[in-house]
Order: C-alpha cells, then structure tokens, then sequence
C-alpha cells in the first residue's frame, strides 16, 4: 500500500510542477500517471486542446517539460516519460474531466448493478460533487462516482 501511495504522491508532485507549463502552451493537463509497467516505471503525461493533439504538441510538451523534471527532480528511479493525447475514448477520472465531457456521450460501468444494469451509456447531463448523471433516452440516472469502476467517452466510429 505504501508504494502505491507514493506513486499517487508523485503524479500529484509531477502535476503541481508541469501544471504552468502546460498552461503556458495552452493545453489542458489532461492526466499525470507514474505506474510501472513490466520492469520499468513510466511516467505519463496526458494533455488536451480545443484543436486535439498531434504528435508535435506531443513533442512541444516533452521538450518543455523535461528540464522543469530534470531541475526539481522529483523521481528517485530511473523511468520513460511518455507525453500523449487521451484519445478520442477518454476515461473520466477527474472533476474537471466530467466538467468537461458534459453533453458527451459517457458508458459508466459500475462495481454493482444499478437499476439492473453493469453498464449505463447515455448523455453525460450533470455533475455533481459525489455523482453524475447519464441521461438515456427519456430516463435520467443518478450515479455516485465510487459506484463507477470506469467511466469513459464514446466515440461513435459509423460517423
């Protein structure tokens, strides 16, 4: 529990340190993840625009970042740092995040049923500070966030 403690501490270090430099740029820090993946730690940056991302925003963003890491240092072991877009499917974890995707298309899939069901697709219609609610057709559903086990946007790939 304690390492997986520390790595929440550090995103949340890395996203304090980063935060005006992504401001500066004009995107949206979308995400911060410091995880390990196989044998190595990764350090993830996720970040947003009004116009998407490309590969050069990515690029912009890593080589902005890097001497802000490098200078505070605050990652005791060796790791890859990876700069990317949340994509077009995006899982909601933050505040902002809901805030952000209200009028999109959301799929919560839930610990528990509720109502009957595992998963609720609908129109992300309102936030609140414990829940949200998915509007489905003519039915509105009240979710508490802790019920969720993802929520995400929905890209509709026939368009």
């Amino acid at each position: 529990m304690e390492q997986k403690n520390k790595k929440k501490n550090t995103a949340a270090v890395v996203r304090e340190l980063i935060q005006g430099t992504a401001d500066s740029l004009g995107y949206m820090l979308w995400d911060v993840e410091y995880v390990k993946e196989g044998a190595e730690m990764v350090l993830r940056i996720t970040i947003d625009s009004e116009n998407g991302i490309g590969i050069e925003d990515c690029e912009k963003m890593h080589r902005a970042i890097d001497p802000v890491l490098d200078e505070a240092d605050p990652i005791e072991v060796a790791y890859r740092l990876e700069v990317s877009s949340p994509g077009v499917e995006r899982t909601l974890t933050r505040d902002e995040h809901f805030e952000y995707c209200l009028g999109v298309e959301v799929e919560a899939k839930l610990f528990k049923p509720f109502n009957g069901m595992k998963v609720v697709r609908g129109i992300l219609n309102d936030v609140y500070e414990n829940s949200f609610v998915i509007v489905c057709g003519e039915d509105a559903y009240e979710i508490e966030k802790k019920a969720a086990a993802k929520v995400s946007t929905v890209f509709n790939w026939d368009d």
